[in-house]
């Protein structure tokens, strides 16, 4: 998709993702079966409105038609926009499904200094980030799994927090806006609400990341923040592990599975995790470079302030994914039973 998106454009993005539109402007309804049932346009309990969730991309059964059998009205997910916030231009029915799906305006020819925008506000960046992350697909059978998978990342489970999407907008260096496969992954804070998204863009059939110049991007609120796994509410945290990258700590899940870990995604924001509530110790996954060893020991100095036991964990090369593809799951089992304290390798340790 380029940056002067159609109407066309918009009604087939939007209907890709039918439900998720439903469920945000046409909270008071239901679904039944292939249908989104509602009162009416203003959002009203009610049996009379029905929006197709699934079906073909054009024409009769086209996934995000909807009728109103007391009225008459029908139309394409735009229109039911346009009716549900009570716009009047095409242009603004199109900036607002723009603002749903993610994507940004599209560049303007220079015609003189154009406006100044308002930033959103914190609060708009989350509510983006959870629309996309409910846009999203669970990741089995899909690229971002064979992305994993040639990273010789296999154990899966257990990683709700990561999604897939297949055609996620990219904006480049140009204003042009792409559509390309991504690998999703939510950035929780300590009650599991999603404060915003990290995304990978994937080349075709995820054989690697896309060729872009920034494949790796974030969006919402993400100081103190992280993308977690193995957290359970009914299980305190007492011991974690938080490294940078989300390949890093896919990795020792490979080998320690009933481990809570967090990805703090850069060495900034990993000096700035938010610790749990109940943590005595906390190993820290470094990685070899200087923006990482920054974070670290950013990360380990607050963690000892508030009384947190400290333990590094050390990788043979740049970092675990690297030690995982390179000398396989055998070695890097010895190299964390060196590191680990006896009581952690005999709990945690596969």
């Amino acid at each position: 998709m380029t940056n002067h998106d159609s109407a066309g454009d918009l009604a087939r993005a939007l209907a890709r993702n039918a439900e998720t539109v439903c469920r945000h402007y046409l909270s008071n309804g239901r679904r039944e079966g292939r249908y989104w049932i509602v009162g009416d346009t203003a959002n009203n309990p009610g049996r009379s409105l029905f929006v197709r969730l699934h079906g073909q991309e054009h024409g009769e059964g086209a996934a995000g038609k909807w009728t109103d059998a007391a009225t008459g009205d029908h139309g394409d997910l735009l229109d039911l926009i346009r009716e549900c916030c009570g716009l009047a231009s095409f242009r603004d029915v199109a900036d607002e499904a723009r603002r749903f799906l993610c994507l940004p305006r599209p560049t303007l020819p220079e015609s003189g200094p154009s406006p100044r925008r308002k930033a959103p506000s914190p609060e708009d960046r989350i509510a983006a980030a959870r629309r996309l992350f409910a846009m999203s697909r669970p990741i089995i059978g899909t690229a971002a799994e064979a992305y994993l998978r040639r990273r010789e990342i296999t154990a899966l489970r257990g990683t709700s927090a990561l999604r897939f999407h297949p055609a996620c907008y990219y904006r480049d260096e140009s204003g042009v806006t792409h559509a390309l496969p991504a690998l999703i992954a939510s950035v929780t804070d300590g009650e599991g609400r999603i404060m915003g998204v990290h995304r990978t863009w994937l080349a075709p059939g995820g054989s690697g990341k896309a060729n872009v110049t920034t494949p790796r991007r974030a969006m919402g609120v993400l100081l103190g923040h992280g993308v977690r796994f193995g957290f359970e509410a009914e299980t305190p945290a007492d011991i974690i592990v938080a490294g940078e990258g989300i390949e890093t700590m896919l990795s020792l899940r490979s080998l320690m599975s009933s481990m809570p870990m967090i990805a703090g995604l850069s060495a900034a924001h990993l000096g700035a995790l938010t610790f749990p509530g109940h943590l005595r110790r906390l190993y820290i996954a470094a990685d070899s470079d200087g923006a990482g060893r920054a974070g670290t020991e950013r990360l380990s100095h607050r963690a000892r302030e508030a009384g947190i036991e400290v333990l590094a964990l050390r990788p043979g090369f740049g970092d675990f994914n690297d030690d995982l593809r390179r000398s396989g799951p055998d070695s890097l089992r010895l190299c964390l039973l060196r590191q680990l304290a006896p009581g952690d390798a005999a709990r945690f340790l596969i």
